[in-house]
């Protein structure tokens, strides 16, 4: 599981959502069924480098990973909208 808080690193594309595979986010919720403690999925929130929320999208629990001390960040242009 993901803390509320932490980051987590997308291991694969989200496309409907204009995510890729490495993008960061931090999770500020995390979606669990009633009645199960399993998680189902984490909501997100993405950030440009300068810190301005870009998007909060909910992806599934397998779709990220909890990031670690040897992770690099890489930017990557979005489209303004």
């Amino acid at each position: 599981m993901i803390a509320e808080h932490a980051y987590a690193v997308l291991i694969r594309d989200i496309p409907e959502a204009g995510l890729v595979a490495g993008d960061v986010g931090v999770v500020v919720h995390i979606h669990t069924r009633p009645g199960d403690a399993a998680v189902a999925g984490y909501m997100l929130e993405l950030f440009t480098v300068d810190g301005r929320t870009i998007d909060t999208v909910s992806v599934p629990a397998d779709a990220v990973r909890p990031s670690t001390d040897t992770d690099r960040l890489h930017v990557r242009p979005v489209a303004a909208e």
